[in-house]
């Protein structure tokens, strides 16, 4: 038997789903507020898109942050957007690369993707095509299809020696 809260968590997905907002509020804030993580990142959608809530950025960040420290990698990777993004807080790459490196080391694609980006760019890291390239390749391995171009593109700037570390980096990569 489902307990409660996921009961009530599943009816808000279905509620969501068909645009009706409040329901879903009404049936995740609660259980949110009891610490479910999926619920909290929930809402955190809904105020950064103004989904039956005024658009809140810094709501948005409150509730991704208590789902992300729960090791939520959606979450995480939201947080990082918003700060690499400066969405209801200052720019801060350092901290965009920090969420996005927790969730990438989970293994979540659109993370080890935007940290390739952030790799590529040097922003809150120094520029590093190898890094770049080992996390669109993973990101790739992981389903994400943008990934494989921007992987192709970096490595015709990168030397024969970079590309064998890189293969061999992304080789004996782990998720933690």
């Amino acid at each position: 038997m489902l307990n409660l809260g996921k009961m009530l968590f599943e009816d808000g997905v279905a509620a969501h789903g068909k645009g009706d907002y409040a329901t879903a509020l009404r049936l995740w804030r609660p259980i949110a507020e009891q610490g479910n993580a999926d619920a909290q990142y929930n809402l955190g959608v809904m105020y950064e898109n103004g989904q039956g809530v005024p658009q809140d950025y810094a709501a948005a960040m409150s509730w991704y942050r208590k789902a992300a420290e729960q090791d939520d990698a959606y979450a995480q990777t939201n947080l990082g957007f918003m700060y690499a993004n400066g969405r209801g807080v200052p720019r801060d790459y350092a901290a965009a690369i920090s969420w996005y490196r927790k969730a990438a080391e989970q293994g979540y694609a659109a993370a080890q993707f935007n940290l390739g980006v952030m790799y590529d760019k040097g922003q809150g890291v120094p520029q590093d095509y190898v890094q770049a390239h080992k996390w669109w390749n993973l990101a790739a391995a992981n389903g994400d299809a943008d990934a494989i171009k921007s992987r192709d593109i970096v490595a015709k700037k990168m030397t024969p020696a970079q590309i064998a570390e890189v293969q061999k980096l992304a080789r004996e990569w782990k998720p933690k």
